[in-house]
């Protein structure tokens, strides 16, 4: 019985947010968004364990698509929840916090994530972390859609036919990806508990994982993004960075435990190539539905409103990708690496607070640009050092 403990945990976890949302029932702010981020985090382990046990029964092709776009379900909720009222309410302040929770998620993937798997892989084994050859496909494609990002803040705006390019870039991926021969499925923990079932019962019992964690997230969602944002307002706490940092933890959280559990069994490529995987979807898939998203809320394909604090988020999230692509050109990934992405990560996230209270002279809004200049200065002289590297990336077309 103890066995199941954690996928019973998870499940009990996750009702109490949907319930509450059915019986229409309305705790304060700050209640509401703890039982609801609670269950998404909740339903986030469940479709994790669900993505796992359907790769055992579906192509191999259709696996990296369709798991890898459920897999970031809780994410892709919440910001496609902001994005859809910003296109109803132009007025409001819902278009920056789409923006906040996009760039959030894709900081800590990499300040956080990438940076835990290597610094502990090296703590554990001395050893950097090495990806298999096939991984420079992960690495070219978040490269190009990186390059292609960096247009977004140049241009000020981000329109429907971004949103083409960036999915089609993750399309490009999927049909080179699935080309890959395939390779048998390995099960840990809650996942090889549920891919032990018989056949039948295995397959209803993850189509049923599906539906449920699917259906708490997108009843959880409003209530969390709306409960959130009062929350800031109730306690003072700036509702931007509440949406920017707050939410993705919720949403991130399971897939970051379940990276840190494979290093810990001293897997680390497979957890930084779980993570590489993640953050390519939310790069490509998630920044481009959201000029969709918005033009079909707003009735037409102008692009969602931003102002230049927004684009200076995006130019920071593009920059840190930059340096991170130069770093894992070599699909290796050591403790000085690690410590520079979260050391810059840290500084992003803390100095706007330090300027604020510092009363130097120079205003918070300064930091962000600092840290993305930082960032391309520092993938400057890597790309020179690593071009060769670089230009090996391009092997990533035909692997």
């Amino acid at each position: 019985m103890n066995k199941w403990l954690p996928l019973s945990l998870s499940l009990l976890l996750a009702l109490p947010g949907p319930i509450l949302r059915l019986l229409e029932i309305h705790p304060s702010a700050p209640v509401m968004a703890l039982v609801a981020g609670t269950a998404i985090l909740a339903a986030s382990f469940l479709l994790l364990w669900a993505c796992d046990v359907a790769q055992m029964d579906i192509p191999q092709s259709l696996a990296l698509a369709v798991v890898a776009f459920i897999a970031v379900l809780p994410e892709y909720a919440v910001d496609m929840y902001f994005t859809w009222m910003a296109g109803q309410h132009p007025e409001s302040s819902y278009a920056h916090y789409a923006i906040a929770n996009m760039t959030g998620a894709n900081r800590l993937l990499i300040g956080v994530a990438w940076a835990a798997v290597a610094g502990l892989f090296w703590l554990k084994t001395r050893n950097r972390v090495t990806l298999a050859p096939e991984r420079r496909t992960e690495v070219l494609f978040l490269g190009l859609a990186t390059a292609y990002a960096m247009l977004v803040p140049i241009k000020g705006s981000l329109t429907w036919y971004d949103g083409m390019v960036l999915v089609g870039l993750y399309v490009w991926y999927i049909r080179l990806a699935g080309k890959r021969p395939c390779e048998e499925c390995e099960l840990h923990g809650t996942a090889d508990l549920i891919g032990s079932l018989p056949k039948n019962r295995r397959r209803a019992a993850t189509i049923a994982l599906f539906l449920f964690a699917a259906g708490v997230i997108l009843a959880c969602a409003e209530p969390f993004s709306e409960s959130l944002v009062a929350s800031g307002k109730i306690f003072g706490v700036d509702e931007f960075l509440l949406v920017q940092w707050l939410a993705p933890i919720a949403s991130e959280a399971p897939e970051f435990i379940v990276a840190i559990m494979f290093v810990l069994r001293g897997d680390a490529a497979t957890a930084l190539g779980s993570l590489l995987s993640a953050k390519l979807n939310q790069w490509t898939l998630l920044v481009g539905m959201i000029p969709w998203v918005y033009a079909v809320s707003s009735g037409g394909l102008s692009p969602i409103p931003l102002d230049h604090f927004q684009m200076q988020e995006v130019l920071l999230t593009a920059a840190q990708s930059l340096l991170a692509v130069a770093m894992l050109a070599g699909l290796t990934l050591g403790p000085r690496a690690a410590a520079v992405l979260f050391v810059l990560f840290v500084g992003q996230l803390v100095s706007p607070l330090f300027l604020a209270e510092a009363h130097i002279g120079i205003p918070p809004s300064q930091a962000h640009p600092f840290f993305s200049a930082l960032y391309l200065a520092s993938f400057t002289v890597l790309a020179f050092h690593r071009r060769r590297e670089i230009l090996e990336l391009r092997r990533g077309f035909t692997i």
